[in-house]
């Protein structure tokens, strides 16, 4: 027979008689991790200023390029040779042309023209071309002879700008004095909440930052910005099939794959004393860098646990963590130093909450911080872009 008795749906639909059951657990479902913050780590110093500036330097170059297409009286037996930087060689160089055998000995220097000795040493001379790279393999001194003209490297002096970051929090009185769900105190819920938003937001700009172009300094007008990695990385931007980079897979050969990956990291070994020790992902490309082992994992009847993760790449040019992060852009992957990048805060003003002034029943305050990017030595960085997606 049907219940006819007292019932928790007795009193109507909407339940008045029973007690509220609300979980005490606030759930947040929008993402505020920081991984490359947190992978680079706090800064070993402040910046001074709003203009952040740093000094680098670099050895003199030992390579160059062959600048010229006709060659006299061919391009075998060609004894003067134009090249693209004249002032990197000296008389008594040796020469070493591209991949090939020879090496050529310079006898004089007049601009961008050296005069060479072809196959010195017994070595067998072939052919240049117009962009092929030259090594200076070493200067030979003469015994007893004066001493050469100084050389020197100019520091460079770089820069970037802060960038101020800010929310405010408001809470009534009545708010803060009334009992709400999961949150102890509604001022400390909002600040925490705004201070993780500030984080995801000092993350985005770390990497797709840019600074006005007018009044970067900032003014009355003009809001002060950080360039992030993207924009200060100029040298190494590579693109699968385009230059050292080999092509990518798919019918437009330009999905990631390990070859254009490690053609990559070896150009910046190449080019400077850098190696690459992160790897910035967004997800669609990390889950292409999973792949990389993907026909190479072996899988025993007792394992009951499937397994598609690379989170350390390891090349012959270094061993790299692979960060996976939403603020990179789907068709691009970054190349990083991390001893070469600090994320600093302005000198007193890393995030902090400030209370601002009560007008009426209320208790404001501001989450507030100033932070700039310093990124040295950008050619020992780099950034594949243009990736399938």
């Amino acid at each position: 027979m049907p219940f006819t008795g007292k019932a928790t749906y007795s009193a109507g639909a909407s339940l008045p008689e029973l007690a509220e059951d609300v979980s005490d657990i606030v759930g947040i479902i929008s993402p505020f991790e920081t991984p490359l913050l947190d992978h680079l780590g706090d800064p070993r110093r402040a910046a001074r200023s709003t203009v952040h500036e740093w000094i680098e330097d670099a050895l003199l170059p030992n390579t160059d390029a062959v600048n010229q297409t006709v060659f006299t009286p061919d391009a075998t037996s060609a004894t003067d040779i134009t090249v693209d930087t004249g002032s990197r060689f000296r008389v008594g160089d040796q020469v070493k042309p591209g991949a090939s055998d020879e090496i050529m000995f310079v006898t004089a220097v007049a601009g961008n023209v050296i005069t060479v000795v072809r196959g010195y040493g017994g070595t067998t001379p072939g052919p240049l071309a117009d962009n092929q790279p030259l090594l200076i393999v070493a200067n030979a001194a003469l015994e007893g002879a004066d001493a050469d003209a100084p050389r020197f490297s100019n520091r460079v002096r770089k820069q970037n700008f802060t960038q101020i970051f800010s929310a405010t929090v408001e809470v009534s009185g009545s708010q803060r004095a009334a009992d709400a769900v999961g949150v102890e105190d509604e001022l400390d819920f909002q600040t925490q909440q705004r201070l993780r938003e500030l984080l995801r937001d000092l993350e985005a700009a770390v990497i797709n930052g840019v600074a006005p172009a007018a009044d970067p300094q900032g003014s009355a007008t003009t809001r002060r910005s950080m360039n992030g990695v993207l924009k200060l990385l100029t040298t190494n931007r590579f693109v699968p099939k385009t230059g050292p980079i080999p092509a990518g897979d798919g019918f437009a050969e330009d999905i990631l794959n390990e070859a254009v990956l490690n053609a990559a990291i070896r150009v910046v070994w190449e080019q400077s004393s850098s190696a690459i020790d992160t790897i910035v992902a967004p997800g669609l490309q990390k889950r292409l860098i999973n792949n990389f082992a993907s026909d190479k994992r072996g899988f025993t009847p007792a394992d009951t646990r499937f397994r598609d993760l690379i989170s350390v790449y390891e090349s012959d040019f270094g061993v790299a963590r692979v960060i996976l992060s939403r603020a990179v852009p789907d068709n691009t992957i970054l190349l990083l130093d991390s001893s070469r990048i600090d994320v600093l805060p302005l000198a007193g003003r890393s995030f902090h909450f400030k209370p601002l002034a009560s007008q009426g029943d209320r208790d404001a305050g501001q989450v507030i911080g100033e932070y700039t990017l310093e990124l040295r030595n950008e050619n020992a960085h780099a950034v594949i872009t243009n990736l399938g997606v």
